[in-house]
């Protein structure tokens, strides 16, 4: 059983800084991942960052594969469906239509 929720914010730190922190946040929590593929206890991605493409060792934003992840677009839809995907122009709500 697993449990999905998005969440919107500001921030001054950068995309990378802002991975950091979830990244600790994870590990504060105990994240447990015992081998390749399995659950995840917490998993924290940045999935957008404004309108930025991010294309870096470590961090590719948006999120490579959130387009076709339902338990992403939903959430995020409740909260953001206006907001635009940079690389397709698309929006939240566009993508989740897509998958329906």
């Amino acid at each position: 059983m697993f449990l999905n929720a998005a969440a919107t914010g500001e921030s001054e730190l950068s995309a990378c800084a802002v991975l950091h922190a979830l990244q600790a946040v994870e590990q504060q929590f105990g994240r447990a991942r015992p081998y390749v593929g399995a659950p995840r206890t917490l998993d924290l991605d940045l999935i957008l960052y404004g309108s930025s493409v991010i294309n870096e060792s470590g961090l590719t934003v948006p999120h490579p594969r959130f387009r076709e992840r339902r338990f992403v677009l939903a959430p995020l839809a409740e909260i953001a469906a206006d907001w635009v995907d940079p690389v397709t122009g698309k929006t939240i709500r566009d993508l989740l239509d897509v998958l329906d």
